[in-house]
């Protein structure tokens, strides 16, 4: 006799948006159309898909800011990224964030990565780099890592770890948490802090969350962007999902994000699990109904989510 995995099947039911929310939030629950990916034996169709989806991410990172600064090119290692400098940062100042950005590891690159370092910027009140690092179908992992170890490794030539923070949102949150582990294997000197926003942290999808919230997130299971990206590489390589990597061998100070609707819910979960168990400092910030992107940039809840952001950022930057 096996033992069955027990399982609870639940009536079709109609979810309202939370009426206590602010009608920007409410705007954003919308119904949608979740995203159709093509066959993985046909990376023209993904190659076209991508401007699509970048497109998106303009518009939704660009509704959030009012960004005044310098954007400029930047490389390392042959890696190409931006560095966004805000007005009234001065050159001298010592702090730096270096941002991984989103898109399901296979869009979100070129004007779409430098906008979201803009907003990134526009947050943290510092100098951002964004590594516009290369992506499937053409460059599958670690092409991707590779390029933003190049520049973590470009930031400590010219950075005090201690004033160096990374972070990523979704996309961003897996490769941001697979640099600190391969940063820390590899011997180099951790940062002083991450910011893990509704990261994508287990390409197995193994968690609660992708079953209980599936349907409530736009984002829909990413399983075909998983295996796209992969190439074939196990998922449960840490540097792949690093919520299965050891963090009691050292992992920075962590701020985590998720909201009650988030596909990716477990995963926050559980990883702020791992690092308390691991005695690591973690905050963990759950917004009620939010969906992945946590109601991206617009609306009083985004903004909190943001100021929670900045404080962590000034706190660890001056510890």
């Amino acid at each position: 006799m096996t033992d069955q995995i027990p399982s609870l099947r639940l009536p079709a039911r109609d979810i309202p948006a939370p009426a206590h929310l602010s009608a920007e939030a409410r705007e954003f629950l919308r119904p949608f159309e979740s995203l159709t990916y093509p066959p993985l034996d046909k990376p023209d169709e993904w190659r076209a898909l991508i401007p699509h989806i970048n497109a998106m991410m303009v518009d939704v990172f660009q509704a959030g800011i009012v960004f005044d600064g310098e954007a400029r090119h930047i490389s390392a290692e042959g890696a190409v990224g931006y560095e966004i400098i805000p007005t009234g940062v001065d050159a001298n100042d010592p702090r730096v964030y270096l941002e991984m950005h989103g898109g399901g590891l296979f869009a979100g690159g070129g004007e779409a990565c430098k906008v979201s370092a803009m907003r990134t910027a526009s947050i943290v009140g510092a100098r951002v780099i964004a590594p516009d690092y290369r992506m499937p179908p053409d460059h599958p992992y670690p092409a991707g890592l590779d390029d933003c170890l190049a520049f973590y490794r470009l930031l400590l030539r010219d950075y005090d770890p201690a004033q160096i923070i990374v972070g990523g949102m979704s996309a961003g949150g897996n490769l941001a948490a697979a640099l600190l582990l391969r940063a820390r294997d590899e011997g180099l000197p951790l940062p002083a802090g991450a910011v893990l926003l509704t990261p994508e942290l287990d390409l197995t999808e193994s968690g609660d969350s992708f079953t209980t919230n599936e349907g409530l997130d736009p984002l829909g299971r990413l399983m075909p962007a998983n295996l796209l990206y992969a190439a074939g590489a196990d998922f449960c390589d840490p540097y792949l999902s690093p919520l299965f990597g050891d963090l009691a061998s050292g992992f920075p100070p962590t701020l985590l994000a998720s909201g009650t609707r988030d596909m990716f819910l477990s995963n926050t979960v559980r990883f702020h699990r791992k690092l308390r168990a691991a005695a690591i400092p973690a905050e963990l910030h759950v917004l009620e109904a939010a969906p992945h992107g946590a109601f991206s940039s617009t609306g009083p809840e985004a903004s909190e989510l943001n100021a929670e952001v900045r404080a962590f950022c000034d706190r660890t930057w001056t510890q």
